[in-house]
């Protein structure tokens, strides 16, 4: 039960107090965020970790002037691949070659099915499915937060190409899709802190097939 109150603890924080989450705390969420699912086990996404407040200051106007940008902690930007490519999924097989220590048959197919499939795809087709994967990291990241009492704030709401310019994600064939500001909440300025969480009730939105 101790995630499910933390769970309903936890609010998209509109204001933050600029107070600092202690780095044990930042690595377990960013280590949920990595330990995460991913199609095939890609992990076609990084996420960037922004500490300095110059950098904030120049992503906070293309992100609707959000003040928790700039007075969270951390400042979380989680890019995806803008493509998939021979080299980028060969490295992640590979990889689990290495780690694993030996190769098998079914594995090795599986690679050569990929390899056959997403580099023909556009690469609109790619970053979008790219992009999915973020997300499952994303609330994997918000719900770590929530369990070691952090705040934070999912955002959509930001321009990613300028987003991008200022972090030269580019260059290094990413594109951003999501920020998670993560800090503590200002409980004297932020409008939502004493409100009731409101949730659909469980039966309008579970459906169970026996």
């Amino acid at each position: 039960m101790e995630l499910i109150e933390k769970l309903n603890w936890r609010f998209a924080t509109k204001a933050m107090n600029g107070q600092k989450v202690p780095q044990e705390k930042v690595d377990k969420i960013l280590e949920a965020a990595r330990l995460a699912p991913t199609s095939s086990g890609l992990q076609p996404f990084e996420i960037i970790v922004i500490t300095n407040q110059e950098v904030k200051e120049q992503i906070k106007p293309h992100a609707w002037n959000q003040p928790q940008i700039t007075d969270c902690s951390h400042l979380l930007v989680f890019a995806a691949w803008d493509n998939y490519t021979e080299e980028r999924i060969n490295s992640m097989f590979d990889l689990t070659n290495e780690i694993r220590g030996f190769k098998n048959e079914g594995w090795e197919n599986y690679r050569q099915m990929l390899l056959g499939t997403y580099p023909q795809r556009s690469a609109e087709e790619n970053f979008t499915h790219a992009a999915k994967q973020a997300y499952i990291s994303f609330g994997a990241a918000i719900i770590a937060a929530a369990f070691e009492e952090v705040d934070s704030t999912p955002m959509e709401g930001f321009s990613p190409d300028a987003v991008d310019e200022v972090l030269n994600l580019k260059e290094k064939g990413l594109k951003s899709v999501l920020l998670l500001p993560i800090g503590y909440r200002n409980t004297e300025s932020d409008w939502l802190v004493n409100l009731t969480k409101v949730r659909k009730a469980k039966e309008d939105f579970i459906t169970e097939v026996n």
